[in-house]
């Protein structure tokens, strides 16, 4: 879809891409090639600058130039094309940020490999793991989770970033993430009675008591929450292509869910559940 992207270029809304688009000019090469764009001649010469420079930096495997150049409403574009360089992930904390809140455990998936990160272990990790990824894709991840962890682990967390609350909401999905799986039909089978709040309960389960299964289920749900943004990802990619010419040529495959290397214990959750009640956060 991004060699198919005008709207990265000044004055160039959803109306003048469609423009583009309906005078058979698909791509960037299209237009470069098109010896008379539908356009003033200054403005043609002007996006043809355009379109070779993003067919350089798209050569050079650069996901910030577009980054910087996409309104942030298109970022989703960029998805297919950095896929290989691409970090899911989110955090799980004792709360919402205030100075005594920390991060509990940080779960990571690229697509192939899963890392996990534990406070008191080696959480210090995710800071140097993280820069080997050059798109970041996560849940509500630029309001909470980059600034929590630029915050207390230093890490700049200046990557590409396609947060997916921002893209499903223009979708008309909106809420919290797991009700928004549950609306696209995504299952966490034994999970489905552990939210944030509940998260904290297992975290303070397993450090103040020592309880393996405690931090088990943790990490279960965190990776659930992770593992889950490639299926969003895809299918919200999907979604936005329907509102472009490109539904069929371009639509991606859903992706084949790995094996999560945490185990949930029922025993845990059901002990737990009386003290979690009905919070959310």
């Amino acid at each position: 879809m991004l060699q198919n992207t005008f709207c990265h270029a000044s004055g160039i809304g959803p109306k003048s891409e469609s423009q583009i688009w309906d005078a058979g000019l698909h791509s960037w090469g299209d237009f470069v090639d098109c010896a008379k764009p539908p356009m003033a001649p200054r403005k043609a010469a002007a996006l043809k600058e355009l379109a070779r420079t993003s067919m350089a930096r798209l050569d050079a495997d650069d996901p910030d130039y577009f980054y910087r150049q996409l309104p942030s409403a298109e970022h989703w574009r960029l998805f297919p094309h950095f896929r290989h360089t691409v970090a899911y992930f989110d955090i799980e904390t004792t709360g919402l940020g205030t100075p005594s809140d920390y991060i509990t455990s940080i779960v990571l998936y690229d697509g192939q490999s899963i890392r996990h990160y534990v406070q008191g272990d080696n959480l210090l990790d995710f800071k140097d793991d993280i820069e080997q990824y050059r798109l970041l894709v996560s849940y509500n991840g630029k309001t909470f989770d980059s600034p929590f962890i630029r915050n207390y682990l230093g890490a700049p967390m200046n990557q590409a970033h396609i947060d997916l609350r921002y893209i499903l909401a223009s979708l008309g999905l909106r809420g919290g993430l797991k009700g928004i799986e549950r609306h696209l039909g995504i299952a966490r089978h034994g999970l489905e009675d552990v939210d944030g709040y509940f998260a904290v309960l297992l975290w303070f389960d397993y450090a103040r008591d020592g309880n393996e299964k405690a931090l088990q289920t943790l990490l279960a749900y965190n990776a659930a929450d992770v593992i889950n943004l490639e299926m969003l990802m895809v299918l919200a990619y999907n979604l936005k292509l329907e509102q472009t010419p490109f539904a069929e040529s371009h639509r991606l495959p859903l992706p084949e869910l790995p094996e999560v290397p945490f185990e949930a214990d029922p025993e845990t959750i059901a002990r737990l559940k009386p003290l979690g009640g009905d919070r959310f956060y």
